[in-house]
């Protein structure tokens, strides 16, 4: 398995460099140069296995021996023993024909944790067999950040710095990540918005100096090693509910379009999908993409659902250069068009192939607390603001092969949110119910690039320097 980026230009690598390398050193994303097949025996087989075990027969193609499949297999084990649910993402059903998989019971109570547990795992054991250390630097909308914290806290090779924009996550997430006390862990609030903090992030990649300075890795899901774990919950809860022999929708709350690139990748692998539904909120780029076949800039709305809070989908790179017939020079010009304008139109042609398998849908701020309220009432089940968005575009899709709605988070995350909604707020788990007690470590910055990139370097511990 090789591995290129969706710019043509950066090295082709091998599994171990590109969890290391992260963005591609000529600005795109790596992508694999073609994807694993996955037969419908293949498929079958899987049917019944313990999730851990699932996660390895559907990764092991894209390590390709970089990692002996016994290393390889205990870090899993690992990673997932850590949940709080014996099935790690179970599948529940809501009402006839509609399913949440369930994706927060991992240690900070995001979907992100599924990935980021064994990402950590993977860091430590190649650095440590390499003799080598790393900066991770990363954005965060909120549960990435968190995550990534939690995966890379204990890693001796590791020193890990986290931009969130200042004031624009919920309280829970903010101290999931500034609670930490681990001298590699370092949390920046940046005065901006998400986009902001993501922007500053590439360009520390793409500042050639201070990445070979400091050995910079990223944890985002512009890093392929983020992405494929994620394939793994839609390969198994599609078996769960019939796959190979039936389709499966799968409805993905979404602002950076990473979880639902891992849903098209499982599909190119072989899997029978349906449709891809993209849940947006307010900020609802992703959708009018679909809707119009163009992507425009507007600026960023604050919402109860922060985590989709983004206007510049840094995944979706990935799935347009499927879009371009994987032609990096076309894909290249289109970025660059988007950087220099804002706006990028793919053509008539392009999205009609997109809506064969894409469709999209947005919920604004009241109709997200009226779904927190409606399946309450209902069910008596309380869900997060974003998995509610999920669920209200999923009620309107066409029941004719199972829905599945990701529940990407628990909803005491946004306490907040889910008491404006039904007048309680949901208790944290017990293992974080000192969390609000707990003293804070941040640094807020201006967004400025020089500010952030000396921050970075007087803060490195002494090992690193």
């Amino acid at each position: 398995m090789r591995y290129i980026s969706t710019r043509g230009k950066a090295p082709v690598l091998g599994f171990e460099d590109v969890l290391l390398t992260g963005l591609a050193r000529d600005g795109g994303l790596y992508v694999p140069e073609s994807w694993p097949a996955m037969a419908a025996d293949d498929l079958r087989a899987l049917h019944g296995l313990p999730y851990p075990e699932a996660a390895v027969q559907i990764m092991r193609p894209y390590l390709d021996g970089a990692i002996s499949d016994e290393d390889f297999g205990a870090m899993v084990a690992d990673s997932y023993a850590v949940f709080g649910h014996p099935a790690v993402v179970p599948l529940r059903q809501l009402e006839s024909g509609l399913w949440l998989l369930e994706l927060f019971h991992g240690p900070t109570l995001a979907f992100k944790d599924v990935a980021l547990q064994l990402v950590g795992r993977l860091f430590d054991h190649v650095l440590k067999r390499r003799g080598e250390r790393i900066t991770v630097v990363g954005a965060t909308s909120g549960d990435t950040g968190s995550a990534a914290i939690e995966a890379c806290r204990h890693c001796d090779m590791v020193e890990i710095f986290i931009l969130h924009p200042k004031g624009r996550v919920s309280e829970v997430q903010r101290r999931q990540m500034t609670t930490v006390d681990s001298p590699n862990v370092h949390n920046i609030a940046v005065e901006g918005n998400f986009d902001d903090c993501q922007d500053l992030v590439k360009a520390m990649f793409n500042d050639a100096a201070f990445r070979d300075e400091l050995n910079l890795s990223a944890v985002n899901s512009i890093n392929w090693a983020r992405i494929m774990p994620q394939i793994v919950y839609y390969v198994t809860s599609a078996v769960a509910l019939g796959a190979p022999d039936r389709e499966v929708t799968f409805v993905v709350p979404s602002g950076n379009f990473g979880n639902v690139f891992a849903a098209y990748a499982a599909r190119q692998m072989g899997l029978p999908v349906q449709r891809l539904v993209v849940a947006s909120n307010s900020n609802d780029i992703l959708t009018r993409f679909f809707d119009t076949g163009t992507m425009r800039i507007d600026g960023v709305e604050p919402t109860w659902s922060p985590s989709m809070d983004i206007q510049v989908s840094s995944n979706f790179e990935r799935y347009l250069f499927d879009l371009c017939d994987r032609n990096p020079a076309t894909l290249a010009e289109e970025m660059r068009t988007f950087r220099d304008t804002g706006s990028l139109s793919v053509g008539d042609n392009r999205i009609a192939a997109a809506r064969q398998l894409f469709d999209a849908g947005r919920v604004d701020d009241d109709a997200t607390l009226a779904e927190i309220r409606r399946v309450h009432a209902d069910s008596g089940e309380v869900v997060d603001p974003h998995t509610a968005v999920g669920i209200a575009v999923a009620r309107v899709q066409p029941r004719t092969a199972p829905v599945v709605c990701l529940a990407t988070a628990h909803p005491a995350k946004f306490g907040d949110a889910v008491a404006q909604a039904i007048g309680e707020c949901p208790a944290l788990p017990s293992r974080l119910s000192d969390l609000m007690e707990l003293p804070e470590r941040a640094v807020a910055l201006p967004n400025d690039l020089a500010a952030v990139e000396a921050h970075i370097r007087e803060s490195l511990s002494e090992s690193v320097r």
